[in-house]
């Protein structure tokens, strides 16, 4: 099997090299990566601007490794069509906070997995609650991948996995069948710093909702459980 790994957070960052050492186990894993962070990129692409592709060293044995000056979704496109990269699936992660509720629609590890999904390929998207404890991970990730590489899901789905930021103690399980919750983790919010000629310099200013509804994402992880669910894509979904 060749699996291609993509994130947001860029080429170097602690996440992306967990979910490729992981996918080591299934089979021949490529990782393209933006070479700085992208979070929030969603599904932004690159039309104008040239984009330097770079093999990068990358601290897994045996994964051939490209960063990419653009976003998310360019990887994916750059991988397949320019490095003819050829993947059975794509995983997207580990994202460096919950890609769940509202806020899923900002996010660049999803975008690259519904880039994924257009291209006839299954995707999907992993993140973890931010400042990152990967005991959570280490403990079900292995179990999850296990399941959901052979689990049946429509063409116009990819799977989307949260996990709490906490160790494998202190998680709870696993509760499947997830759907986004119909709230941001982080509600807008901003705060003036200064004043200067004129112009007001702000800074967000918000803090993360301590409940949400039963049976969804945000609900699951909030009380210390992983989520595993699914996402659709609304225009592939018509058609398939």
């Amino acid at each position: 099997m060749k699996i291609l790994v993509v994130n947001d957070d860029g080429i170097k960052a602690a996440g992306i090299e967990r979910l490729a050492r992981f996918a080591g186990e299934y089979g021949e894993v490529a990782v393209v990566a933006p070479a700085k962070q992208c979070s929030g990129m969603s599904a932004g692409i690159t039309i104008s601007d040239a984009m330097e592709v770079r093999k990068a060293d990358f601290p897994v044995e045996g994964v051939e490794a490209y960063s990419v000056t653009g976003t998310p979704v360019d990887c994916v496109k750059v991988a397949m069509e320019y490095l003819k990269i050829k993947p059975d699936v794509i995983f997207s992660g580990i994202n460096k906070g919950f890609n769940a509720g509202v806020e899923i629609s900002y996010s660049g590890t999803v975008g690259a997995a519904m880039e994924g999904l257009m291209k006839g390929i299954p995707s999907m998207a992993f993140s973890v609650d931010w400042p990152e404890n990967y005991g959570a991970v280490d403990a079900y990730l292995p179990e999850i991948l296990k399941e959901l590489i052979s689990a049946p899901i429509s063409k116009g789905e990819i799977w989307n996995v949260n996990f709490p930021s906490c160790s494998k103690e202190e998680c709870k399980g696993i509760l499947r069948e997830r759907v986004p919750a119909s709230v941001e983790m982080y509600p807008d919010g901003f705060k003036r710093i200064k004043e200067q000629d004129g112009t007001d310099i702000i800074v967000p200013d918000t803090h993360p909702i301590k409940e949400a509804e039963e049976g969804t994402d945000l609900g699951a992880l909030l009380k210390g459980y992983v989520s595993v669910g699914k996402l659709k894509n609304v225009i592939l979904n018509r058609f398939v």
